[in-house]
């Protein structure tokens, strides 16, 4: 079956985000989500449809020095059949899949993990999303996502309590106790007074024998896209 993916951008930079940042990528942006975050900070009005060939025909032109693809969004998981493709295609040729998702769509990420080798999950805590609890969903997606190398963000803001901090907690505990929990502060709030917040989040990740590390977006601190 031919399919094709509407993608809202392909360019080289350093990851600035989670476990990986400063590692050189190449980034494909993926375009629509099914989530309005109120702390979003990717706003995509405009796409250009690729063929699976075709984009990976463009990927090449970044090959010299990067290894890694980041499949990001908006949210890689809505356009599967299309994300499966080339993955495949890139696997093949050598690359390293790295797969960006707000963890959320877990029938779609069984159809394409095997293809996958790095997966950065978001666990999305409604005091911060301003959003009903996705608990289920996560618990789902975390157990597929789990067969590979898996890692796991929070987007800390103002609004966040403690209720949520705590249930995303108990969620890895249940599923996989050893995963990374990165805790994100909000690019949109201002730092210096969240970090009590984010100190206090991570003793009591420590407390439930959870490793958890504070890590900004890198990226927008240094200017990079």
């Amino acid at each position: 079956m031919r399919t094709r993916g509407k993608i809202t951008e392909v360019f080289s930079s350093v990851q600035g985000e989670g476990l990986y940042f400063g590692e050189e990528q190449i980034f494909v942006r993926f375009f629509g989500c099914n989530l309005k975050c109120k702390f979003c900070d990717t706003h995509l009005d405009r796409f250009t449809e690729y063929e699976p060939e075709e984009l990976l025909q463009e990927l090449k032109l970044y090959k010299n020095g990067h290894a890694t693809v980041s499949f990001t969004g908006g949210e890689p998981l809505l356009q599967k059949y299309f994300l499966k493709a080339i993955l495949k295609l890139t696997r093949k040729e050598g690359y390293k899949n790295y797969l960006e998702t707000n963890g959320i769509l877990h029938s779609a990420l069984e159809d394409v993990i095997d293809d996958v080798d790095i997966v950065a999950m978001d666990l999305k805590l409604p005091s911060s999303t301003g959003l009903k609890d996705f608990w289920h969903h996560h618990h789902r997606f975390l157990k597929v996502a789990s067969k590979k190398e898996t890692f796991l963000k929070m987007v800390i803001c103002q609004d966040t309590n403690e209720e949520d901090l705590k249930e995303g907690l108990r969620l890895i505990k249940e599923v996989n106790k050893f995963l990374i929990l990165v805790l994100q502060p909000n690019s949109y709030e201002e730092y210096e007074p969240m970090i009590e917040k984010l100190e206090r989040f991570k003793d009591i990740a420590r407390d439930n024998h959870i490793t958890a590390c504070v890590i900004p977006q890198l990226h927008k601190k240094i200017g990079l896209k």
